[in-house]
């Protein structure tokens, strides 16, 4: 067909490579084209379908969803434009009115939020349990459990739940499991390996890697449950977009070699903060004197990057002591390739009051450093500075 200029300029074809691209290409496109008005409907109709709308799914967000998909050993993932949407799109897909969510009582504080609001406007009742004891969770069972809400490593305290026991208990009573293992990572632990349903992910920490890039993901270990979520994730509109899902893909590449470097970095700071005389206590579970060490030694494949620790003086010490840092970043999130502190108790957990956050393990003077990949003296020299 002849045409115009101006149609010539608008219909800009895409070159066939006759080659395989080594890195993801970005599909950077909104909607796809058909031969027919059927075809469009039966592509949008489900996830399973020809590619049609972005926002039901993209070829570059699919090869972020097939990756973890592969590491977390599912049957399927649905990404997310973040950690709290993917979290969201899950609890909303699997509970009522008057349903019943048990969860860990040491929990990431914008998902304490998430449930606080389920239970003041949807009617969901939560009760909290420690997550060390399966007897407990059994105790908190009622008829109209439906969810078990858990966290691999717990933020900020380390905490490491009984994650078998505890699934196994779920999985008798017929409740939905969910675990996020954010901070553990496909390589330290799989969920989904000791019967969770769902595992959630904050990509814009470990995953993604370089504090670049905001985006979540679920992995569900059934393909109904995950096609259930993806309908109610369409809905609320929770999508992840192609760019954020190819950094998140460019920063799985050296997910191995940046999270062995930042569990290492994290043992290492750990010893010494336990023996500096301004410290009260260290939370991380590579320590032989943290609570949950000998789960963490059974469960992980590794302790994690992230510590927090306590100051004698509480919070003035605190903001005194991140002050001070000069290397170590005042910042807000974890897992990039830049070691950052954050205050927990006004920032990722401002959403806990006095008694949740005593109930949690967190004080005034908490204290969170996430590593990055930096020389691990460096980090030293300038946390030890801080605290003289």
């Amino acid at each position: 067909m002849t045409t115009h200029p101006e149609t010539r300029a608008v219909r800009v074809g895409a070159p066939e490579p006759g080659s395989r691209p080594v890195s993801v290409p970005i599909h950077q496109t909104a909607i796809y084209a058909f031969d027919g008005p059927a075809d469009v409907g039966a592509a949008m109709s489900g996830p399973d379908g020809a590619f049609s709308y972005s926002g039901y799914g993209n070829p570059t967000v699919r090869a972020f969803e097939d990756a973890m998909t592969a590491l977390e050993g599912g049957a399927a993932a649905l990404a997310t434009g973040s950690g709290s949407s993917a979290t969201s799109s899950v609890l909303l897909a699997a509970l009522r009115t008057g349903d019943h969510v048990i969860a860990q009582r040491a929990l990431y504080g914008g998902t304490y939020a998430a449930l606080q609001d389920l239970a003041a406007n949807w009617g969901v009742e939560v009760t909290y349990v420690e997550g060390a004891d399966p007897a407990e969770l059994a105790d908190a069972l009622r008829p109209n459990s439906r969810l078990l809400l858990l966290e691999t490593i717990a933020n900020p305290t380390g905490f490491v739940p009984d994650l078998p026991g505890l699934l196994g208990v779920a999985r008798s009573a017929g409740l939905t499991t969910v675990v996020d293992n954010t901070f553990a990572t496909p390589l330290l632990c799989r969920p989904i390996e000791h019967g969770a349903d769902v595992v959630v992910h904050s990509a814009t920490k470990y995953l993604g890697g370089h504090h670049d890039v905001v985006g979540g993901v679920a992995v569900f270990a059934d393909a109904g449950r995950y096609r259930e979520t993806w309908a109610r994730a369409t809905r609320l509109g929770t999508v992840a977009d192609p760019f954020s899902a190819w950094l998140v893909l460019r920063g799985i590449k050296t997910l191995a070699l940046r999270v062995r470097r930042q569990c290492e970095t994290a043992g290492y700071l750990a010893e010494r903060l336990a023996g500096h005389p301004a410290v009260t206590a260290v939370h991380h579970p590579g320590l032989p004197s943290h609570p949950s060490h000998a789960r963490a030694a059974r469960l992980l494949d590794g302790y994690g990057g992230t510590l927090a620790f306590d100051l004698a003086g509480g919070l003035e010490a605190a903001h005194a002591f991140m002050g001070g840092l000069r290397l170590v970043l005042n910042a807000g999130s974890l897992g990039g390739t830049e070691t950052v502190t954050m205050h927990p108790a006004t920032t990722s957990h401002r959403h806990l009051d006095d008694d949740a956050l005593a109930a949690a393990g967190i004080g005034p003077g908490t204290v969170r450093i996430a590593c990055g990949i930096e020389h691990p003296d460096d980090l030293w020299a300038d946390i030890s500075r801080a605290l003289r």
